[in-house]
């Protein structure tokens, strides 16, 4: 029988903390310069993620006194709200575009993306419904493939953004979830191999993503446009050294590297405070994903194991293509570094996924 403690857990707490202060202060280091051209504002970028940070903390606190298990009840209902942004953030003239990609809802400045919030809600869903139909997932038709439909429904609306980063880390993370539920390794296989036949149709459907694998491979090819921010991002990391040009120092956010403060903020991490400094920010990331295994290892039931396996999960797919994108390991695709990187949604939506993650190690067998 489990029982509730009174204390979350605290190295949870610290390394979300630590994480959140680190980028706050490298989101102003690094936006400094964009902000002061563009905006007459060196405050900025700054004053609006604190604005988010504060917002997310507060729904931290919050959520982290909620039972986990309510979120079971509303699992459904919040699916379907998501589904509906999902379709309206596509009608033109309703959805704003930013980076090519129609993703976001809202007026001027302020505004949300909805498939950060599908991302949260797939969890949830996935907890609840894997929970209950446990027994079924050694099918394929009945089990896995009623599992997916949801998720490639998902994944479906956010390509038509397009917005294949996102889609990859949703659907990365559901599999990681079906799986730890216990899918049969041959059924992973089988959508193996159809998903890396679907995933090279849709580079091929689209000239810009094929661009992207190219210059991937050779960014020198075309330094001056597809493998731009590649060489500007190598440019930032490489001369840092072990101990950096020191915070605020970076050379490659004076309009050299594009989304500095988004993206990319890993690269001028690296060049302001080194390997040193993005090893201790690499470190962090590991005790936090460390904490969120433990958590789900401890969780009182199945639905507490899989909710911390997606919560822990989606950021550490998040983190791995993040940093593989700005280090040059893979082509550039467009995912935030959780916690660090510039933007409302992602950050205010993994401050709350935390708190669900701190209100399940309340509990202990």
């Amino acid at each position: 029988m489990s029982e509730r403690r009174s204390t979350p857990d605290r190295l949870l707490l610290f390394a979300t903390f630590a994480l959140l202060v680190i980028g706050l202060v490298m989101v102003y280091s690094a936006s400094v310069v964009s902000a002061s051209n563009k905006f007459g504002d060196a405050l900025y970028f700054l004053k609006r993620q604190m604005l988010f940070a504060g917002v997310g903390v507060a729904l931290l606190l919050a959520v982290m006194k909620i039972d986990y298990h309510v979120w079971r009840k509303y699992a459904k209902i919040g699916l379907g709200v998501c589904f509906l942004l999902l379709l309206i953030v596509l009608i033109p003239g309703v959805g704003l575009a930013r980076g090519g990609a129609r993703s976001w809802l809202g007026i001027g400045a302020f505004s949300i993306q909805p498939s950060e919030f599908m991302k949260f809600a797939l969890i949830i869903y996935l907890a609840k419904h894997l929970t209950e139909r446990q027994n079924k997932l050694d099918r394929f038709a009945r089990g896995l493939l009623v599992e997916l439909s949801p998720v490639l429904l998902a994944f479906g609306l956010i390509m038509l953004q397009p917005d294949l980063g996102t889609g990859m880390v949703l659907v990365l993370t559901c599999l990681t979830m079906i799986f730890v539920a216990g899918a049969r390794i041959k059924h992973f296989l089988m959508m193996g191999l159809a998903g890396v036949c679907g995933f090279a149709a849709l580079i091929i459907s689209e000239p810009y993503r094929m661009k992207r694998i190219t210059s991937f491979l050779d960014p020198w090819q075309d330094p001056n446009y597809t493998g731009f921010q590649i060489i500007q991002s190598l440019l930032a990391i490489g001369p840092g050294g072990l101990f950096g040009f020191g915070l605020g120092q970076s050379r490659q956010k004076y309009q050299f590297l594009p989304e500095a403060q988004n993206d990319f903020i890993f690269s001028i991490i690296s060049e302001e405070l080194g390997l040193i400094g993005a090893v201790f920010v690499l470190l962090l990331f590991c005790l936090l994903l460390w904490r969120g295994i433990l958590i789900a290892i401890k969780a009182p039931d199945l639905f507490g194991t899989l909710l911390a396996v997606g919560i822990t999960g989606m950021i550490a797919i998040q983190v791995m293509i993040n940093i593989a994108v700005v280090t040059g390991l893979i082509p550039v695709t467009g995912i935030t570094l959780p916690f660090l990187s510039y933007g409302g949604s992602s950050l205010t939506l993994i401050l709350v996924s935390i708190g669900i993650l701190l209100n399940i190690s309340k509990w202990t067998d």
